[in-house]
């Protein structure tokens, strides 16, 4: 069954695409996901894959040409045999919106479809209201497919007349999303997409006979259900709030599990920050509970120190570090210091003193971690006890922030206080350690 290529909508207002060069060749094979050519609007250039597995035939434009959206541009066929492409009329048209008294007249803003094999997007937020006044590049709503979550923008200035589509719907490619007029809506609508569809069905169809409730008998109401949040279990959220999720190790599904409201904002990372961590563990008593201590340090005293000690004295600076780390302990005996950054370990033997030249690497187990996280965007850490205690630094404006993490059993509170004190001591005063 041959399938058609169109020419997407890259989510702008945006009436057709120039093809910028064709990747692919007529009568090539292609698998699924394919990159067949390249696509320009006004704002993206942006590769347009197979929808199915096949063969290329019955392309019917060629680079440098402007291509309406919605247009048929090829189709992937069984065979390489050339199987033209339908006319632009043969393609199916928009759903039109609800022809209804209470949808304001105006231009529709659609679905786009993000030149994937995409059928739906999910609408994830409305960033701004019915009613309100818009400008043609401000953004109306956020869409999520598969593979991107992106902005939409109005396209034209004028007025929000209507949203035709909830948060966490799943609108089909292709049609009305919202309406933007051009004066100011007297009775903003706002709908679902059930909704929506209801009133198209009402419109192309005859009204139900409904038979008459006999006398003294009362007719049944049943109420409609209600439409879930999440379509298919999805978090819903912007696309800044998951990526500062993700770098600052949350996770969105516990605001979902706690009935938090969505999509989440970045504002709703605080209110996941502070709820208790789940656990199935019984409850720890006060010398069982994991200990976390941050100290903060008003300069970054290290930088420059290890810079110095690598030009006159040779030193590895994260050896230096290590040295910085296990003197802190305050140990008779050596220990071993890991220290990690961007995911590489490296693992020395810190002797007793404080000679850094001293410092060695070794393969041995590490009775301390130091993860330096200087230079990420991470501001603080909840990471809880791992299996051995963990020194973490990270920026705080001109200076650093120190947090231990370690289970009660391993450091007590004596030590653990002594050890970050040092450390953090050292950090912003290094000289201090050669005293």
């Amino acid at each position: 069954m041959p399938h058609d290529v169109t020419m997407p909508q890259l989510g702008m207002a945006q009436d057709a695409g120039k093809i910028v060069s064709w990747l692919k060749a007529p009568g090539d094979p292609v698998s699924k996901g394919d990159a067949l050519f390249e696509v320009e609007t006004d704002k993206a250039v942006m590769e347009v894959e197979a929808p199915a597995d096949g063969f290329l035939t019955g392309v019917s434009y060629g680079e440098g040409d402007d291509v309406p959206v919605g247009n048929v541009i090829a189709r992937i066929s069984d065979s390489a045999e050339d199987d033209p492409a339908p006319a632009p009329s043969q393609a199916a048209p928009a759903p039109p919106v609800a022809a209804d008294d209470t949808i304001p007249e105006g231009h529709p803003v659609t679905m786009p479809q993000l030149g994937m094999a995409q059928d739906t997007g999910l609408l994830v937020n409305w960033l701004k209201a019915p009613g309100d006044r818009v400008s043609a590049d401000d953004i109306l709503f956020e869409v999520e497919t598969d593979k991107s979550t992106m902005e939409v923008e109005a396209g034209r200035d004028g007025w929000l007349a209507a949203t035709l589509a909830e948060a966490g719907e799943e609108v089909p490619v292709g049609d009305p999303v919202a309406i933007i007029s051009g004066d100011k809506p007297d009775a903003p609508v706002a709908r679902s997409v059930k909704d929506t569809q209801s009133k198209r069905a009402e419109t192309s169809a005859p009204p139900p006979s409904v038979p008459e409730a006999t006398a003294g008998q009362p007719t049944e109401t049943v109420a409609p259900a209600a439409a879930s949040p999440n379509p298919g279990g999805r978090i819903l959220a912007s696309p800044k709030a998951r990526r500062l999720a993700i770098e600052q190790g949350l996770d969105l599904a516990r605001l979902a599990e706690a009935g938090h409201p969505q999509p989440f904002h970045v504002a709703d990372l605080e209110v996941l920050r502070n709820m208790p961590r789940a656990t199935a563990a019984p409850v720890a008593t006060p010398s069982e509970a994991p200990r976390r201590l941050t100290a903060v340090c008003s300069t970054d005293g290290l930088s420059a120190f290890a810079v110095w000690a690598g030009e006159t004295r040779a030193l590895n600076p994260d050896a230096v570090l290590a040295g910085f780390a296990g003197t802190s302990f305050g140990r008779a005996e050596a220990v071993c210091v890991s220290i990690e950054r961007f995911g590489n370990r490296q693992t020395y033997h810190v002797p007793v003193g404080r000679s850094l030249s001293a410092v060695s690497e070794t393969d041995d187990d590490p009775a301390l971690i130091v993860r330096d996280l200087r230079g990420t965007s991470l501001a603080s850490l909840n990471m809880g006890a791992e299996a051995t205690p963990v020194l973490s630094i990270t920026d705080d404006g001109a200076g650093l922030a120190i947090t231990l993490e370690c289970a009660a059993a391993q450091l007590d509170a004596s030590a653990a206080i002594h050890l970050v004190t040092e450390f953090a001591g050292r950090m912003e005063q290094p000289l201090r350690h050669l005293l």
